[in-house]
């Protein structure tokens, strides 16, 4: 890890690195867009041949019939996996589904003045598709972060993708009742939820990390079909000047092993807790080839001059993951996709069964937004309703703000309304 300095000849340097921290985001994603444009058109205009194709050169898919995962094949993948395993994925889930239902929004509608009722109704998406990667590593917790919210919402179909899918995740699948479920992955598959093929029917939002040819993807679909966000490389931030080295450190080496492109940075005021924290994490991080790279690349470890400047970089990188020392920290902080408080809040534990969800903004979007939740199901329909007597005493105001707009179609159906109203009185 490189360590810099906010302070003395290092400032300059610090500057530009925290301004280039602030511009990360999407620039890779224009590398691999040329052939991801190719892809999705292709799936668009062609369908299951474009989609069976590009299956069997990616992933090794041979016919069609192997593309749709089958509910036998679930609860054998159930039936196979470990009971301790399962014990692990229930728990998990039903760690999901609670925090979800505490965060799903209601439907209400109050008075808002005399003869005025307004309110909202919360109603689920109709259908999503929710992917799953199957890289490096099977993520079984990525079904249940994506598809759990879901169903709180109430959302009637949700299609799992998945290129390879390993059997754990196979098993979370048939654990959660998943019916529909598809072996496809990269571009190709999210073409597919985008667009429909004759096989896959397309959906109303995808959701879910994917590797950069899927988030280039659902950046090129975004205008034809919802999405959550565009999720790049793992970042992890820990701004702590009372923390121990060792928790530290493996914080920042369990982030880091996700992707050779992590970004792993750790703030402090304390030169001593800097060093001892560089130390462990190479220690740490000699046996773990994939978080030695990604930390040799992109680990920072920063010391700031105060606390005030350490709060103000924190949420200058407003970063995926964030460690803070106490409760009381979470006073300063305005961008963090998930916040984990403390010396015995391991940030794997909110990866897997904390409950919020693993799925967070990066590449700086948590200055606007936060994590996949329930409300990423949901969709907000206002309702208003005028009695006579509401219609009377806001009408005038109304058509007067109408006027001034040179809307006179709209100050007339106003005016109809309590104009009406005066005749019959």
């Amino acid at each position: 890890m490189k360590l810099i300095r906010t302070t003395g000849r290092g400032a300059t340097n610090a500057a530009n690195v925290l301004a280039a921290l602030e511009r990360r985001g999407g620039a890779a994603l224009d590398t691999v867009m040329p052939a991801v444009k190719r892809i999705v058109t292709g799936v668009r205009r062609k369908g299951d041949r474009a989609l069976l194709r590009y299956a069997s050169q990616f992933d090794g898919l041979s016919g069609p019939g192997a593309l749709r995962v089958t509910c036998e094949e679930t609860a054998a993948a159930w039936n196979a996996t470990d009971p301790a395993l399962r014990k692990a994925l229930s728990t998990a889930a039903a760690q999901i589904r609670q925090f979800a239902k505490r965060q799903l929004p209601s439907s209400w509608t109050k008075p808002a003045g005399a003869g005025l009722t307004t309110g909202q109704l919360a109603r689920p998406l109709r259908s999503v598709g929710c992917y799953v990667p199957s890289g490096r590593h099977p993520l079984p917790s990525t079904l249940l972060m994506t598809a759990i919210p879901a169903q709180v919402a109430g959302v009637v179909r949700i299609v799992v993708v998945s290129p390879k899918p390993a059997q754990e995740t196979l098993a979370a699948a048939h654990l959660l009742g998943i019916t529909e479920f598809y072996r496809a992955g990269g571009a190709q598959a999210i073409a597919a939820l985008a667009y429909g093929t004759e096989t896959i029917a397309r959906v109303d939002k995808i959701v879910g990390p994917g590797n950069l040819f899927v988030t280039a993807a659902k950046r090129f679909v975004a205008f034809d079909c919802a999405i959550d966000m565009l999720a790049g490389p793992t970042e992890i931030v820990v701004t702590s000047d009372r923390g121990r080295a060792p928790d530290i450190a493996s914080d920042l080496v369990a982030q880091a092993e996700h992707d050779p492109e992590a970004l792993a940075i750790f703030i402090t005021t304390r030169s001593e807790l800097a060093h001892e924290v560089i130390a462990e994490v190479k220690a740490r991080s000699r046996n773990n080839p994939v978080a030695r790279e990604a930390l040799d690349r992109h680990g920072l470890v920063i010391v700031a001059s105060d606390s005030d400047e350490a709060h103000e970089i924190t949420n200058r990188i407003a970063p995926e993951h964030l460690t803070v020392d106490s409760a009381g920290d979470l006073d300063w902080v305005q961008n963090a996709g998930s916040v984990f408080i403390g010396r015995w809040s391991a940030q794997p534990m909110g990866d897997y069964i904390s409950g919020p969800n693993h799925t967070l903004p990066t590449g700086g979007m948590a200055r606007v937004r936060g994590g996949l939740s329930v409300n990423d199901f949901v969709k907000l329909i206002t309702v208003q309703e005028y009695s006579a007597l509401g219609i009377a005493q806001l009408g005038p105001h109304a058509a007067l703000l109408a006027e001034a707009e040179g809307l006179t179609g709209h100050a007339e159906a106003i005016r109809t309304r309590f104009k009406r109203r005066a005749n019959r009185a």
